[in-house]
């Protein structure tokens, strides 16, 4: 549960901060979005991460690719925004476990929906003109491969309720690995206001 709680934790300090922090205002209750997500999350879970065990896999997370040095803070918002979405469809369209109850998953969905939304207008902004073609490569297009191999060992696993669980857990440490990426950004900013 102590695991549980830091990757929530990791999740809330990852997708808040400030809304400059990025060059983009994001709307005051985008905080308040993330805390909610995590919270449903958490209480999502109905089975023990340690029951499913034998289900672990490692999906190779694109760490490098996402939170490396060369990602600029227009890419980092089409990261942050491609995490959010890929969680969103995965929720929409793979069909969730049953033992999820379904009101916990229908309110992550609409927050989810929520906080895309006020992204999207960030992610115009900063990416301008350029940005569809920016979002279908490097770490964009990674992350779309990391989702389509939980997509298949969804399938695989046949939707399993230990197979939902490990996902879950995994979009979790996926959500901490990806604020390295903003602390890197915050800290870039805070050095850009300093005399």
């Amino acid at each position: 549960m102590a695991l549980l709680s830091s990757l929530l934790l990791a999740l809330v300090v990852f997708s808040c901060g400030p809304g400059g922090s990025l060059g983009c205002d994001l709307p005051p209750n985008h905080v308040l979005l993330s805390r909610e997500n995590l919270v449903l999350l958490s209480r999502m879970s109905t089975i023990s991460s340690f029951f499913c065990l034998k289900d672990r896999k490692d999906f190779r997370f694109p760490r490098t690719t996402v939170t490396g040095s060369q990602v600029q803070e227009a890419l980092a918002i089409s990261v942050l925004h491609e995490m959010l979405q890929q969680t969103f469809n995965l929720l929409l369209t793979e069909h969730p476990t049953p033992a999820w109850n379904t009101t916990l998953l229908d309110q992550l969905r609409r927050a989810l929906h929520r906080q895309l939304e006020a992204l999207d207008t960030c992610l115009v902004r900063e990416m301008g003109k350029e940005g569809s073609a920016l979002a279908m490569q490097g770490p964009t297009l990674a992350l779309k491969r990391y989702f389509q191999g939980i997509r298949l060992y969804l399938k695989e696993k046949q939707y399993s309720d230990c197979a939902w669980e490990v996902v879950r857990v995994e979009v979790m440490r996926a959500f901490s690995s990806t604020r390295l990426l903003l602390k890197r950004l915050r800290n870039k900013d805070t050095d850009m206001e300093s005399p």
